[in-house]
C-alpha cells in the first residue's frame, strides 16, 4: 500500500508541475538544446561495458519531427548515431532522384528514416529497407558508410577467401572513385513512410537536378509499416448515422470539435470543422486547430467532393492591394509558382488552407524564412536566402509585379474572381482546364481507382 501510496503521490506531483508549465515536446533544433536531452543507461555493442544513450526530441525546418540518438562508451570509445521519425506515417510514400553532377553535390543533407532504401544504378548498389537504421547524413556520408561496411573483417577475409576478397576490394574501389565525381551518377530515395529528404541548395528555387515523386503504397508496404486493413466482420467503432436521423442542413451550421495532436509540439488540443459551402464553387471542410501551449495556429481545407474530371490551373496577375485580397481555397494536391522569382512550392509543402492571395504569400515566406538558414547554413546559402526574402518582401509591399500560379491537377482549388459576374474571370486572372497525364493520375491514385465492374472482382 505505501509503494502504491508512492507512486500515486509522486504521479500527482508530476501532473501538477505539467499543469504548471507545458512544455512543447519538439522544439526547432538550435545549439542551446540541451534541457531536452534524456541520457539512457545502455549496453555496448563493441564491448558489452556499460554506456550512455542520448535521446533529443526535436524538429528539422521543411522536413518534421525526429528523435536524435547518440551512443558513447567510456570503455572502448565506441560510438553510434540514429535518427528515427517521430512523426505520423505521411498518406504517400516518396521517391526521390539526385543526379550528382560535382563534389558539391556531395555535400546535400540526406534525411532517411527505417523504411528507406537507397540505390546507386551507376555501381550497381542498393541498401534495402531495414537494412540500416535511420540517420542524418550526406550523400558522401551515405558512400562511405557502405564503404565502412564492406570493408570490415577484409583483412581475415583476404587470407580465408581470396577470391571474394578480390572482388570486394574491386568494388570498394569504385565507390571512392563515386566521390571524385568524374562521371555523374544518380542516387535513388524510395520511402514508403514518406519521411525521407534530399537537401535543395537551390530552394526556394527549383533543382533541375532532384525530382521527388509521391506514390500510394501496396497493401503489402501498409503491412510492412504496421498499417492492416479493417476486418469487415468485426465490429466498427463508428456507426453509420440513420437516414434523416441528421439532416445535411444541421451539418451546415455545426462546428465539430475532437482531440488531436498540435503538428508543432505534438501537444493534446482540440480541432473544430465545420462544413461549408463557396458560392460558384462547391462545398469543403473547414478544420482550424489552436494549440493552448505553444500558441500554434492552423487552418486547412478538405474538399468535399470528389476529384473532377480534368485539372485547373489558375494565373493571378498582381499589381495592386485589391488583388491580394482575393479569396483563395487552395487543396493539398495544389501546387504554387511564382514564374518571375523561380519559386515552386510542391503540393505538401502547404497544407489546404482557406485564405486569401496576401495569406498564401505570407505562409509561403514564413515557411521559407526558417532557422535552417540561420542557423546551419554555410555563409552563401544564407546569403542566397536572405537576398530571396529580400525581394519576396518587395512582392508583399506590390514593389514587384509577379504572376502566382496554382495549379490542382485533382481540379479542387478555387480563386475569386473580381469581375461583376464572379463566375467568369476578370482580366488579371486567368483560368485553364486541363487533362491530367499520366503521373498526376498515378500520384492522386486514379489509374488503379476501377468504378466499373468492380461487383464482379469482389
Amino acid at each position: 500500500m505505501s509503494t502504491v501510496g508512492a507512486t500515486s503521490s509522486s504521479n500527482a506531483s508530476s501532473l501538477s508541475q505539467e499543469a504548471v508549465r507545458k512544455e512543447p515536446i519538439f522544439r526547432e533544433i538550435n545549439a542551446e538544446q540541451t534541457d531536452e536531452v534524456v541520457e539512457i543507461e545502455s549496453a555496448c555493442m563493441g564491448c558489452f561495458q556499460t554506456g550512455v544513450t542520448r535521446l533529443l526530441p526535436t524538429k528539422i525546418p521543411f522536413f518534421r519531427e525526429v528523435v536524435l540518438m547518440s551512443f558513447k562508451c567510456d570503455h572502448c570509445g565506441y560510438t553510434n548515431n540514429e535518427m528515427q521519425s517521430a512523426s505520423e506515417i505521411q498518406k504517400s510514400g516518396v521517391r526521390i532522384e539526385l543526379e550528382v553532377k560535382t563534389v558539391a553535390d556531395l555535400n546535400r543533407r540526406v534525411v532517411r528514416s527505417d523504411n528507406s532504401s537507397v540505390s546507386i544504378p551507376e555501381v550497381e548498389l542498393e541498401i534495402p529497407v531495414q537494412s540500416q537504421k535511420g540517420e542524418v547524413t550526406t550523400v558522401e556520408g551515405i558512400i562511405e558508410r557502405t564503404i565502412a561496411g564492406l570493408s570490415q573483417d577484409q583483412d581475415k577475409r583476404r587470407i580465408d577467401h581470396p577470391t571474394e576478397a578480390a572482388t570486394l576490394d574491386a568494388y570498394i574501389e569504385r565507390l571512392h572513385k563515386l566521390k571524385e565525381v568524374t562521371t555523374p551518377f544518380r542516387v535513388l530515395l524510395e520511402d514508403i513512410s514518406g519521411n525521407s529528404f534530399i537537401e535543395n541548395p537551390l530552394a526556394p528555387a527549383s533543382d533541375p537536378q532532384l525530382k521527388t515523386a509521391h506514390f500510394t503504397r501496396t497493401k503489402e508496404q501498409n503491412e510492412q509499416l504496421g498499417l492492416y486493413e479493417q476486418n469487415h466482420e468485426e465490429q466498427h467503432l463508428l456507426k453509420p448515422i440513420a437516414e434523416d436521423e441528421w439532416p445535411i442542413e444541421n451539418l451546415h451550421g455545426e462546428v465539430l470539435q475532437f482531440p488531436t495532436n498540435c503538428p508543432n509540439c505534438q501537444a493534446p488540443c482540440e480541432t473544430n470543422m465545420k462544413l461549408t459551402n463557396i458560392p460558384h464553387f462547391k462545398e469543403v471542410v473547414i478544420m482550424a486547430t489552436v494549440c493552448g501551449t505553444c500558441g500554434h495556429k492552423t487552418n486547412e481545407v478538405k474538399s468535399g467532393g470528389g476529384v473532377e474530371p480534368q485539372g485547373v490551373r489558375f494565373k493571378v496577375r498582381i499589381t495592386n492591394k485589391e488583388d491580394l485580397t482575393r479569396d483563395v481555397l487552395k487543396s493539398e494536391t495544389c501546387s504554387l509558382s511564382i514564374p518571375e522569382l523561380d519559386l515552386e512550392v510542391g503540393p505538401h509543402a502547404l497544407c489546404g488552407r482557406f485564405t486569401t492571395v496576401e495569406g498564401l504569400l505570407v505562409a509561403m515566406r514564413d515557411q521559407l524564412d526558417g532557422t535552417f538558414f540561420h542557423d546551419s547554413a554555410d555563409e552563401t546559402t544564407k546569403q542566397q536566402m536572405k537576398r530571396f526574402l529580400d525581394t519576396f518582401e518587395a512582392v508583399t509591399k506590390l514593389e514587384k509585379v509577379i504572376t502566382l500560379v496554382l495549379e490542382d491537377p485533382a481540379g479542387n482549388t478555387y480563386v475569386q474572381s473580381l469581375s461583376d459576374d464572379d463566375a467568369e474571370p476578370d482580366d488579371k486572372l486567368t483560368v485553364e482546364r486541363y487533362d491530367r497525364s499520366f503521373q498526376d493520375n498515378e500520384e492522386l491514385g486514379l489509374n488503379d481507382m476501377k468504378t466499373e465492374g468492380y461487383e464482379q472482382d469482389a
